[in-house]
């Protein structure tokens, strides 16, 4: 930290952004001859930071290293620091931008160069933490190397600048770029090639389990890597599932896995966690790809946890179970005979043709009902009929028979309320209210949230695990901390009311206080004021769900880059070299952990909109922004006005990020540098 107050020779500036420098202690000059002078006869390279006032990562540099005394002074006794505002010399900006480009492939603000005192460039980047991280390197370490090679070999940094400076005249782009690999990332998706059923999808064979964050790896690494083999295993298996028996057509959700390679005969026990993920699974795919077949399963998901899996409280019931009148399955299977009593002769076998209803049956002489031999879907995700009238005639004879069905004797239903799974399930409908729109959805979500803030909290705000018959108790694990977090950054950014990201911080202060490993990394399962048992493990592996440890990294990535603190971020990378050696085994068997590491790998990209609520403009850049499939994107509103007092609380970043001109606009800051404001919203959505 700084003990500095002293102005430095930015204070008699007018430019907001070198204002914001003025008492720094770095001895920050202006771009101008006083500087270059003082370069020359003390025979000093240069330090140049470029940037402007509404740069979120160049308000992260300040605070990191411009605003720490060590930084000072290392940049004090070895270099002249310079500063300029890119929007008042835009001509300097360019200049050095296409440097640095040229030299790593990428650019943007801060803009930070190392040059000769004949303004000519050896060295350039964007955002440096103060030490390495994050893969990045730190500029502690830059600024030592270069000044101890200054006063051992200045004329070879003296010659790189020349080569530099000859290569940029002459338009020569051909210089190294340093790039960050993500080789464990390519090791998953060979062993996911490697394991996939390209006849009926899925990974391995018998029993099948969905595992839905595998899935959403692979729709990271397509995106990733424009890698359509991995985009076409997802629509595989998530249509392939949807046509099976593990699928429940007449009263939607699906069961816990499939028994059999094409998911035709499932252990018919729905669970809160899966039809979650599912759901989550299936709106990012529509996501990705427009395709209304996702947005159809992932909707009907929804009905079926709204109409059977909640409480009137508002919490989320655990699971249903296989059995009803003693045998498995019987609430949901059917024989010819049944489905023509109800629906008569002609539409009973229509019906039972299209759904695999037989009299000789799939599942112990009696028929599971699924479309896997069904014809192709049309493009709003109903089976490709010749009339519109078979689409619709399908729609009414589900709920005849769903209607007579409600009459059978119904499977157990746990009515228990569990902190964890509830987090997943309030995840997915905030998810699903962001890109369909739709409210009841976000009430679900919200009230949900409401019951276990309410029920599942102690006094001193320490949550508890469970919740039945008005009773709550044990106190929560790592994966109630971790999936509940999830869940409010889900809500945040459906609603953008920063009460649910408030509460989101507040929760994983409480989970790093309560699991994190302070010396080796990572979260165990249980807190530390449990009870201590032979041992305190930390589990890392994403089986049918993703580990506590996992979501953790999520949610560490996620608060950072909303809420500007680096220091979770740091944690992020001590989590991800806690468990590096034992991921890089077998990474396929911990896909939701590489999820967290290809954000952390990036390209990171924080978008904030500001703009007033409810007008036109600044809803068409929200809802650009809550149905675009962009994993690696943080979303931040910034309301304009009193309301906007809260965000600027949680995230300190975004108080200088306003409207243009009356208009909502989009700040966007990608790779740790920051874009020009957008004000269109088409263009918006054309960036995204």
């Amino acid at each position: 930290m700084t003990t500095s107050k002293t102005p430095n020779r930015l204070g008699g500036e007018k430019s907001p952004y070198l204002l914001q420098h003025a008492n720094n202690p770095v001895h920050w000059f202006p771009w101008g001859d006083e500087a270059f002078e003082k370069a020359k006869k003390e025979n000093k390279p240069i330090f140049l930071s470029i940037g402007y006032s509404t740069c979120h990562w160049c308000h992260v540099m300040e605070r990191e290293s411009f605003e720490d005394d060590e930084v000072a002074a290392i940049l004090n006794n070895n270099f002249v620091s310079i500063k300029v505002d890119r929007e008042e010399r835009p001509d300097i900006d360019h200049i050095y931008m296409l440097v640095c480009q040229n030299m790593t492939g990428q650019g943007g603000w801060p803009l930070t160069i190392l040059m000769t005192p004949a303004k000519k460039p050896f060295y350039a980047g964007t955002y440096f933490p103060k030490h390495e991280k994050w893969g990045r390197a730190g500029l502690v370490d830059i600024l030592i190397q270069v000044s101890e090679k200054w006063r051992q070999d200045p004329d070879l940094l003296v010659k790189i600048g020349e080569q530099v400076t000859q290569s940029l005249q002459s338009g020569d782009k051909d210089l190294p770029v340093d790039k960050i690999t993500g080789k464990i990332l390519q090791n998953a998706f060979t062993q996911a090639r490697s394991l996939f059923d390209s006849k009926y999808g899925g990974f391995g064979t018998a029993p099948k389990f969905p595992t839905p964050h595998n899935l959403s790896f692979l729709l990271r690494y397509w995106k990733r890597n424009n890698e359509p083999e991995a985009l076409a295993m997802v629509e595989k298996t998530l249509e392939s599932m949807y046509r099976g028996g593990i699928y429940d057509h007449i009263g939607y959700g699906f069961a816990r896995y499939s028994t059999d390679g094409k998911w035709l005969v499932p252990h018919f026990e729905k669970m809160l966690y899966d039809n979650a993920l599912l759901a989550l699974a299936y709106t990012e795919c529509f996501q990705a790809t427009g395709r209304s077949l996702y947005a159809k399963v992932a909707k009907e998901i929804f009905t079926y946890v709204l109409r059977d899996m909640t409480s009137p409280e508002g919490g989320f019931y655990s699971a249903e179970d296989a059995d009803s009148e003693g045998e498995e399955g019987k609430f949901y299977v059917w024989s010819p005979a049944e489905v023509k009593n109800i629906l008569g002769e002609k539409e009973g076998e229509i019906y039972c043709r299209l759904f695999d209803i037989t009299a000789k049956g799939n599942f112990e002489g009696r028929s599971i009902p699924n479309l896997i031999s069904a014809p192709p879907f049309n493009a709003a995700g109903e089976i490709n009929s010749k009339t519109d009238e078979m689409t619709v005639s399908i729609g009414l004879q589900r709920q005849k028979l769903f209607d007579a069905r409600a009459k059978r004797v119904h499977p157990y239903k746990d009515d228990k309320i569990l902190t964890s799974w509830n987090g997943l399930m309030i995840a997915a409908l905030a998810r699903g209210a962001a890109v369909f729109s739709e409210p009841v959805y976000k009430e679900a979500a919200v009230r949900a949230v409401d019951f276990i803030l309410q029920k599942l909290r102690r006094e001193d705000g320490r949550l508890l695990a469970r919740y039945r018959d008005g009773e709550s108790d044990y106190q929560a694990y790592l994966d109630d901390y971790a999936f509940l977090t999830w869940g409010l950054l889900e809500l945040y950014g459906a609603t953008f009311e920063v009460t649910y990201l408030v509460s989101a911080l507040k929760l994983a202060g409480q989970m790093i206080d309560l699991f994190w490993d302070k010396e080796n990394g990572g979260f165990f399962f249980y807190g530390e004021d449990a009870e201590r048992l032979i041992a305190r493990p930390k589990e890392i592996y994403d089986g049918a769900l993703p580990s506590g440890n996992s979501a953790g990294l999520h949610n560490l990535l996620r608060l950072a880059r909303l809420t500007g603190n680096t220091e979770l971020l740091e944690m992020a990378d001590k989590q991800i070299a806690a468990f590096a050696g034992e991921i890089s085994k077998h990474p396929w068997g911990y896909t939701h952990f590489l999820s967290g590491i290809d954000l952390m790998l990036g390209p990171a990209r924080e978008i904030v909109i500001a703009g007033k609520s409810g007008e036109a403009d600044t809803e068409a850049m929200l809802s650009a922004v809550r149905r675009a499939f962009i994993p690696e994107t943080a979303a931040v509103f910034h309301p304009a006005g009193e309301s906007g007092k809260g965000i600027e609380k949680a995230a300190p970043f975004v108080k200088e990020q306003l409207p243009v001109n009356g208009k909502a606009t989009a700040y966007i800051c990608q790779n740790y540098a920051c874009r020009e404001p957008v004000t269109d919203p088409e263009e918006l959505a054309r960036l995204l």
